[in-house]
């Protein structure tokens, strides 16, 4: 079983995805829960940018979700800042998916500690 650390998760959306703009590209943003009030985005990009998140995430085990839809809104959110308020109920379906993966319940990455953070995808 890998370290136990903090829920993290990378959503993916594509052009051709339900939702997804016309002409859009490969869309990816990485999401890091437990340690902040909030989740923070904390990678995000598109096209070939979007692919190295992609990797790094499916290297370190990150949880991978693909919601054309979040992941343009989470898009929008600058790098290191939690998500606006309106995104919490649809990012708490996902991170509660990962919760349940991870064997962990709410409350346990604050016993991990800052230690648990490990690298980001």
């Amino acid at each position: 079983m890998s370290p136990r650390r903090p829920p993290r998760f990378t959503g993916q959306g594509e052009a051709g995805s339900p939702g997804a703009r016309a002409g859009s590209r490969l869309q990816a943003v990485a999401l890091e829960y437990g340690l902040n009030p909030a989740p923070m985005v904390v990678a995000r990009g598109e096209g070939e940018l979007a692919r190295e998140i992609l990797r790094r995430a499916q290297e370190q085990g990150v949880w991978i979700a693909q919601d054309p839809q979040l992941v343009a809104l989470l898009s929008r959110v600058e790098l290191e800042q939690e998500i606006p308020p309106e995104l919490y109920a649809a990012v708490a379906v996902i991170l509660s998916w990962v919760y349940w993966l991870r064997g962990l319940k709410p409350g346990d990455e604050q016993q991990l500690g800052p230690q648990a953070r490990g690298p980001m995808a």
